[in-house]
């Protein structure tokens, strides 16, 4: 059963499982064994991060497509859902118009550039994506009456998932029983489906075409395979993933803004997280978006007791100051890439065949 849950592409290696468990587990229960609003925002981001990178890892990991326009779909699912629920107030109507409408959106824009950019090299399609997902930046911080412009929108949710809603008076095994929780496991489900079904995808006849098209599209083209039909589809779909996690964001937050989903960090968090997980692998995405995001969010807390432990140290106390987070941060992504170039997973099941 679990194998047919997981496409038949089970971990293969002890290690690896018993790290994707532990994460499936901790995220799982996070809201009993990490209580705190902090520990709740990090779990929730996530999630939220396992379907967007996984969901680009149908492009660049197993179709070899280069794209800087990924985080252009995912402001597109928060921006959909924040412009249908200030618009048309709080509901799951609002909820459902601003997500079918995001998809739509997202539908035309991917296929519409996947159909005119697809057919030219490698090098010119990232250089169209990143142009067009520029001028989407541009253009959202400039409407502002309908995006908000640089202030970004605050709406209001469903009342299930509204933090003032208690479902019971006192808390559950430490956990509030209150919409914060509600949202929290809309978003576990939806994102343990979300990555099933990419599982699914990338083990189907169609992901094996996609990977035979990452490894020689020439050969591809030359055994009957229409690699530009094939290419279109994986942006499509990848466009479509990561459109549904901008809109969990969005349901998540109760906010969106240029920053908070059309930003080009966040592409390049994502480019990390791809490369540190490992490539062409969907269990890469869970593995990396949770070391990345844990990294992220309390190296430098874990920075703040080094520097208590060697103050008074001259040179070690400046080193190992909390302000330098992000210098030991980038340290640890190099070394990480150094010792893994195929990525965590990767190596793990390269060990695992050795």
């Amino acid at each position: 059963m679990l194998s047919s849950l997981l496409s038949h592409d089970l971990p293969r290696g002890r290690v690896l499982s018993l790290l994707l468990l532990a994460v499936l587990l901790g995220l799982a229960f996070t809201p009993f064994i990490f209580p705190g609003t902090k520990a709740l925002n990090v779990a929730a981001k996530i999630l939220i991060f396992i379907v967007l990178v996984a969901s680009y890892d149908l492009l660049l990991g197993y179709t070899g497509i280069v794209s800087f326009a990924h985080t252009m779909f995912f402001g597109i699912g928060a921006y959909g859902i924040a412009i249908a629920s200030s618009r048309l107030g709080e509901g799951w109507a609002a909820v459902g118009a601003g997500l079918a409408g995001a998809l739509v959106v997202s539908l035309l824009l991917s296929l519409l550039i996947g159909l005119f950019s697809l057919r030219v090299k490698a090098i010119f399609f990232a250089m169209i994506t990143l142009a067009v997902a520029s001028a989407f930046l541009t253009l959202a911080s400039q409407l502002s009456e309908l995006t908000g412009g640089e202030d970004g929108l605050n709406f209001k949710v469903p009342e299930l998932l509204q933090p003032g809603t208690e479902f019971l008076e006192e808390p559950f095994l430490g956990a509030s029983i209150d919409g914060r929780f509600a949202s929290y496991y809309l978003l576990f489900v939806v994102a343990l489906a979300l990555v099933l079904l990419m599982l699914r995808i990338v083990n189907s006849p169609f992901g094996r075409v996609l990977q035979a098209i990452r490894e020689n599209d020439f050969r591809a083209e030359a055994i009957g395979y229409r690699t530009v039909v094939y290419r279109t589809l994986s942006n499509v779909l990848a466009a479509l993933f990561a459109t549904v996690a901008g809109a969990l964001l969005a349901l998540w937050l109760r906010y969106n803004g240029p920053d908070t989903s059309l930003s080009f960090e966040i592409m390049l968090d994502i480019l990390l997280i791809v490369v540190i997980g490992g490539m062409g692998t969907i269990y890469g995405a869970v593995v990396g978006s949770a070391l990345f995001v844990l990294a992220q969010n309390y190296l430098q807390d874990l920075m703040k007791l080094g520097a208590v432990a060697v103050e008074g140290i001259p040179v070690l106390s400046q080193l190992v100051s909390p302000d330098r987070w992000l210098l030991w941060l980038g340290l640890l992504f190099v070394l990480a890439v150094y010792h893994f170039p195929s990525g965590i997973v990767g190596r793990l099941r390269a060990l695992r065949r050795l």
